[in-house]
């Protein structure tokens, strides 16, 4: 689970080949499902057009930086209509007043939180008069740009923290992994083994400048190695993060 503002402005990487393509400009609401469908790219070199990422393109949100794949997942928004309209509904969510379907004024959003592996808007953290609670968004009825319109008995549906509110999406996240296991296709394999081989073909042989270490801090490998297929490959079962930690350092 994230905030909206640990993702605002994070780099994001391209794991191919270790570029920054930008920076997380904006989040772009989809109010009909509750979840957020693209990242708005900011780069000195996009002032003509407008460009983004679709959300199901990102391969991982760390504390460092957004990755994807390559590239290739950057879209143009004059060329997606249905991300072009999203975009135009201005819907932003931090910041707007929260109101029953009985027009009883609850509070305002002082931030949302995200499911960093589907998108979805997982829930929001109000400011009451008294107090500060955390809503789910099963109480949601509408996403709205002005205002947000949540169930009669939204006041049931309040939890003391922030964190109770990934609890409350166990059950759908199970249903959807169950889904997206079940949709996978023989070409989505066969792209990512390709993106693996483009990978190694970039990074043989390339001199190491730092060490390189796992998520638990034991040493992968040090300074000063020549990277060989079988330890590009060992990164790569480590994780998106272990490959873009190398092509950022390694000498050109």
């Amino acid at each position: 689970m994230k905030k909206s503002t640990q993702i605002n402005s994070l780099p994001i990487i391209s794991i191919l080949d270790g570029n920054q393509v930008g920076k997380v400009k904006s989040l772009v609401i989809n109010p009909d499902k509750g979840s957020v469908d693209f990242l708005m790219i900011d780069h000195e070199e996009f002032q003509v057009s407008v460009k983004a990422i679709p959300f199901k393109k990102v391969v991982g949100i760390g504390e460092y930086a957004v990755t994807i794949d390559s590239e290739n997942a950057v879209i143009d928004l004059n060329e997606i209509p249905i991300a072009n309209q999203l975009v135009n509904k201005k819907i932003k969510i931090t910041g707007t007043k929260v109101m029953t379907r009985k027009g009883e004024l609850i509070g305002e959003v002082i931030e949302y939180f995200i499911d960093q592996e589907t998108g979805n808007i997982l829930g929001m953290q109000l400011k009451l008069t008294d107090k500060e609670v955390a809503l789910p968004s099963e109480s949601v009825v509408t996403f709205g740009k002005d205002i947000i319109i949540v169930k009669e008995d939204a006041a049931s549906y309040f939890l003391n923290s922030v964190e109770e509110l990934e609890g409350k999406s166990v059950t759908e996240e199970l249903a959807e992994a169950y889904s997206d296991s079940s949709a996978v296709t023989v070409a989505e394999d066969e792209g990512i083994t390709s993106l693996k081989e483009k990978q190694i073909e970039l990074l043989i042989g390339k001199k190491l400048t730092k060490d390189i270490y796992d998520k638990e801090g034991v040493l992968l490998f040090s300074e000063g190695t020549y990277l060989t297929a079988e330890q590009i490959q060992k990164a790569q079962a480590e994780g998106p993060s272990i490959v873009v930690e190398l092509s950022m350092n390694v000498e050109a």
